[in-house]
């Protein structure tokens, strides 16, 4: 079947499904078949957080040719080290200690976007020359030391229903919400309205610059939640826990049925990405590839799926 049969013939953001689908049927073959829910739930888990961050990721890039968040990780960390601080270990302290990440992260993605229109420099420096200072904050409120969060939490993270942690199913229902605020919600059109065209957004009475900075606080507030779990659910805040999300948050999103060229967005496909890319790690290791061949065959399947990713083409 060609490339173009193909593109007909499926959604796009059903590839990272189907490629997850047939990672997890060839782990499952060569572990066997009891080894396929253990597979299945490990990756889900995994991925939640992939997703969580390439959501506020995917708004961001939604906005327009440009646009990225390189500050993520660093977001991410200094929320988490937020909350553990004013958790202090105690139940009592959950919801102000999410609170107060929250905050952080939407405060941040605010600075991002100010760096961005009032001194006119372009996202990527913007945001990486922030992420310096985010970085330095959380080093000083936490050093190399772990916070270590609340029973209360670390429970929530690491409870089940179903068989399946809580975590993703929560993750999923932020899912569902971003899908309906770009369908069915004047903000979500408008942004993908920026995305398409800002000067026809402009012309169209759009406040361009709002729905940006919404974009980039939504993204630093989801950020900022993700850090919030993922202490639950490794035991603490640590000073490298965001580091893996650069290009994941990039990745799953691109990968996802998102146009890095602005304007089309797809929050459903962000799970098809991110379970390729966990399911794809579980396979090679079980398989015992080393890790230059890893490298080596995770890039070729990117470049595969990429590949046959139909593109936004420019009005």
């Amino acid at each position: 079947m060609s490339l173009g049969r193909l593109r007909l013939a499926v959604p796009p953001w059903s590839y990272g499904f189907l490629a997850a689908l047939a990672l997890w049927a060839a782990t499952t073959l060569h572990s066997g078949a009891g080894s396929a829910g253990g597979v299945l739930a490990s990756a889900l888990a995994f991925a939640a957080f992939t997703v969580l961050v390439g959501t506020g990721q995917m708004l961001v890039i939604a906005s327009g040719p440009g646009n990225i968040d390189l500050s993520v990780p660093t977001v991410l960390t200094l929320a988490s080290y937020v909350a553990m601080s004013v958790m202090a270990g105690r139940n009592a302290l959950l919801v102000p200690g999410v609170l107060a990440a929250l905050l952080v992260g939407a405060a941040a993605g605010a600075l991002n976007y100010a760096a961005i229109a009032a001194l006119r420099l372009p996202p990527i420096i913007a945001t990486l020359a922030w992420s310096f200072v985010f970085e330095s904050f959380a080093f000083d409120i936490g050093g190399q030391t772990r916070l270590k969060p609340p029973a209360l939490l670390s429970d929530f993270a690491a409870a089940r229903w179903g068989g399946v942690q809580i975590v993703p199913l929560a993750v999923m229902l932020v899912t569902l919400l971003a899908a309906v605020m770009l369908r069915r919600t004047i903000y979500g059109r408008h942004l993908l309205a920026t995305g398409q065209s800002e000067r026809a957004a402009r012309l169209a009475g759009i406040a361009v610059g709002r729905v940006r900075l919404a974009a980039y606080m939504l993204c630093g507030a989801t950020g900022a939640l993700a850090g919030v779990l993922l202490a639950g659910f490794t035991g603490g805040a640590s000073l490298n826990m965001g580091r893996s999300y650069l290009l994941s948050s990039i990745a799953v999103v691109v990968l996802g049925g998102t146009s890095v060229s602005g304007g089309q967005a797809n929050a459903v496909g962000i799970w098809g990405a991110a379970l390729f890319f966990n399911l794809m790690t579980t396979m090679l290791n079980s398989f015992g590839f080393q890790a230059g061949a890893r490298f080596l065959l995770t890039g070729a399947l990117i470049i595969l799926i990429v590949a046959i990713v139909p593109r936004r083409r420019a009005a």
